[in-house]
């Protein structure tokens, strides 16, 4: 999900001295909106079919953007090879998993049989356990609360359950969402909310499957995202004993249709959800009501590429800032109202890769860098962000010395704005680095104004940051230079309702992409500054991630 911002507020933090720059602030090259425009139209035609991992459209992804990386003068920096010489790509292995054939799933109720239709009640992922297929008959479901085992907040919705051969049923985000007050931080979402959490819960507990129950508020998306992203191919990192990440079955089931299974229970929904929002709360069974499911899963393991070009530092070539943005999107998947199959991706992530290209560009255009500067086009963001996930397990240049990962994803195509922001509020100095440039040029800085949205953790700079790399997802504002937040807040509206992982995101040539250059233009300020100077960006005090990167300062002078 990309940081998409829906309101504004002024925002001052405290910034790194520009003083600690060896050679103050860095201007940025002119970013050309045209530019941005074409490579974005390319990049999510219909001839690129959605982007998906391992497709044709994969294929021809990575061909342009090798293209375009070489044209620009970059210099290859992926997989070492056998002469010595680096490749323009790192292999990726991915398991690929896709439902063959129909789903068959339906509850019964006392002897009534209430079918679930995919995609429309439910939305079953492919199971991801190298299994040829899913049979779960009968199996009793408990509602588990928001599926959250926190010890250090003492808290526990499991409370001693015995969850095999049954069927989880939890509620999405945090137990603070509804209240905005708690242990849990507030409004503020943990990764305790987060879907991929509550799914790996489920695993350890020893449940069969697990539900979660989509609302759109506290998941900050609609149905129709809910069904696009996981009814189609997924794909997972190549896990030695999945089961211990992933129960049989995982899914979403829709709200009205949860809240009439809890009444055919007997159970009131709204004040078990409330319960559930206390420490206090115990897993109630549905009893009465059994989930059957069937179908098949086709499963392989595949080779998909992140790709990597490079300016070369220098002074100190071994230390790296790094730009990344996924190239991928959802492929060809269900079709819309009218009938279109291909997830072009054009805002998401077209865009960010347009960026990329453009901002090694600029940094072709001045002399070189005394730091090195990765350009990173990513795979599988949109399947678990599992190609940065898989960079940063496997780095190709050490985390110690990475200076910082800045991230782009999904950026505005409504015009500049007076105001930028970042993907959730890290206590990180690269987000101070950013709030500073934004006031040199008459902007101002926004805080991310939906924090139970937990945006911090679904964009590609999350895999660098917990392994203790400053990182940080640049969005754009909402307050337009023309129309103000109103006008802002509708362009967001209209793109998250009717375009966001639809067959909608589709390029433009009415796009404003004037603001995106500007954006870019601080990034680009931020990232030179870093690669002209000493500065080893920081992790602030009450950050998650500080002793992490603490602890490899002696690798960093």
């Amino acid at each position: 999900m990309k940081r998409l911002l829906l309101a504004t507020v002024l925002f001052t933090a405290p910034m790194l001295a520009t003083s600690s720059f060896a050679h103050g602030a860095a201007d940025a090259p002119k970013i050309d909106p045209a530019r941005l425009s074409a490579h974005i139209k390319v990049l999510s035609s219909d001839a690129f079919e959605g982007r998906g991992p391992a497709t044709a459209g994969e294929t021809k992804a990575v061909a342009y953007i090798v293209d375009q990386m070489k044209a620009i003068g970059l210099a290859p920096a992926g997989d070492l090879q056998k002469d010595g010489a680096r490749a323009w790509t790192q292999d990726v292995p991915l398991g690929k998993f896709e439902i063959t054939g129909p789903v068959a799933a339906h509850v019964t109720i006392g002897g009534e049989t209430v079918a679930l239709n995919q995609g429309e009640q439910v939305a079953i992922r492919a199971a991801m356990t190298n299994v040829d297929g899913v049979s779960i008959k009968d199996a009793p479901l408990v509602f588990v609360g928001y599926g959250v085992k926190a010890p250090e907040r003492h808290w526990d919705d499991f409370k001693g359950v015995d969850l095999k051969g049954k069927i989880a049923v939890v509620l999405i985000n945090d137990p603070d969402f509804e209240t905005g007050t708690g242990d849990f931080g507030g409004k503020a979402m943990t990764y305790y909310g987060r879907w991929t959490y509550k799914y790996e819960e489920a695993a350890r507990q020893g449940a069969i499957g697990m539900l979660i129950i989509h609302e759109t508020a506290p998941a900050s998306y609609g149905w129709a995202t809910v069904k696009n992203s996981n009814t189609n191919v997924m794909f997972d990192i190549v896990r030695q004993q999945p089961t211990k990440s992933h129960p049989s079955m995982e899914a979403w089931i829709q709200r009205d249709v949860a809240v009439d299974l809890f009444k055919k229970a007997g159970l009131d929904f709204d004040a078990l959800k409330a319960q559930a929002q206390t420490r206090d709360f115990k897993p109630v069974e549905l009893t009465g009501v059994k989930f059957s499911a069937d179908y098949k899963v086709s499963h392989e393991v595949i080779v998909s590429k992140n790709i990597a070009g490079v300016v070369k530092g220098t002074v100190h070539p071994d230390e790296y800032v790094v730009y990344s943005g996924h190239w991928d999107h959802l492929g060809v998947g269900l079709p819309d109202a009218k009938g279109d199959r291909i997830y072009n991706g054009a805002v998401d992530n077209a865009d960010g890769v347009a960026a990329l290209l453009e901002l090694g560009r600029a940094f072709k255009s001045q002399p070189a860098p005394q730091r090195s500067v990765l350009f990173l086009a990513v795979t599988a963001e949109e399947k678990g962000l599992l190609g940065s996930e898989y960079y940063a397990a496997n780095p190709l240049y050490p985390l110690s010395k990475t200076v910082g990962d800045l991230n782009i994803d999904a950026l505005s195509a409504a015009g500049p704005a007076k105001d930028i922001t970042t993907s959730g509020d890290g206590k990180v100095d690269l987000q101070d680095l950013l709030v500073a440039k934004a006031k040199a040029h008459g902007r101002y800085f926004t805080p991310d104004p939906l924090p139970q949205a937990g945006h911090f953790y679904r964009s590609d700079h999350f895999p660098f940051a917990k392994r203790g790399v400053p990182a940080i997802s640049v969005g754009s504002g909402n307050d337009l230079y023309t129309g103000g937040k109103e006008a802002g807040e509708a362009a967001e509206k209209d793109y998250v309702t009717n375009r966001y992982h639809q067959p909608a995101d589709e390029w433009s040539a009415d796009w404003d992409l004037s603001g995106q250059a500007m954006d870019l233009g601080l990034f680009y300020e931020v990232g030179a500054d870093l690669a002209n100077s000493r500065v080893w960006p920081q992790w602030q005090a009450g950050s998650e991630f500080k002793a992490i990167r603490d602890a490899s300062k002696a690798d960093r002078k």
